[in-house]
């Protein structure tokens, strides 16, 4: 059985509430492409398909809009946001901002123990993408890259990266994980690592800007490929 993701990486685990539980199913749900961009969010088929009432799940989709990843206009109803070539680029732009910050910030005090818990993702998400466990190898890859951006000690950085993360992982399919491509990534993200670990800003942001951009080509190949179909 494999693990759901979590909306907030790094944040408390436990029992949820009806409304987290909610989030947590649509979140998983938009994010594998069981409910493809454009598709409307009707409460009465959520909650059937959700086994639970309609209340929870309407505080769920106000979560998810929250992220943007769904779009509510009143009396219009909601619907999964459309995925598109602009706000690919726009998402990829905002990301780069956002995380060269981050990680630089993490450089100048990463510690012992945030590379312990940066290398136990890395090593959990090497393992469960070998393993072929999309969504708990997707968790795995989003808790290491918040290990580090954590370690930057800022408590808004990762606040103001979650919503343009969770909206660029909508964006991770049809994506192939053949060994060559699992070795490619850890090589990537261990130069991150590596660079925070040596206290080298500026290392830190190149690798990850290498990191970003080869998953934006790649991307963007399947993308074009996708509207050349349509």
């Amino acid at each position: 059985m494999t693990r759901r993701l979590e909306l907030t990486p790094g944040g408390p685990s436990g029992r949820r509430t009806l409304a987290e539980e909610a989030a947590a199913e649509l979140h998983e749900l938009i994010l594998s492409g069981e409910l493809p961009s454009g598709t409307a969010l009707r409460l009465e088929e959520l909650a059937k398909r959700l086994d639970m009432s309609q209340m929870p799940i309407r505080e769920g989709l106000r979560r998810m809009q929250a992220l943007g990843l769904v779009e509510i206009v009143p009396h219009k109803g909601a619907w999964v946001r459309e995925l598109s070539m602009e706000d690919l680029r726009d998402t990829h732009e905002t990301r780069l901002a956002l995380e060269s910050l981050a990680v630089r910030a993490a450089a100048t005090r990463f510690a012992d123990t945030d590379a312990v818990l940066a290398r136990a993702a890395l090593a959990e998400h090497v393992r469960l993408s070998k393993a072929g466990d999309i969504i708990a190898s997707r968790q795995a890859h989003t808790e290491f890259h918040f290990a580090i951006y954590r370690a930057g000690g800022s408590r808004w950085l990762p606040r103001a990266i979650e919503p343009v993360w969770q909206n660029s992982e909508r964006y991770r399919f049809g994506s192939r994980q053949t060994k060559a491509r699992i070795e490619q990534t850890r090589r990537e993200h261990q130069a991150i690592l590596d660079a925070c670990q040596a206290h080298d800003e500026a290392g830190a942001e190149a690798a990850l800007r290498e990191h970003l951009e080869g998953a934006m080509q790649r991307i963007t190949e399947t993308m074009e490929r996708r509207y050349k179909k349509d």
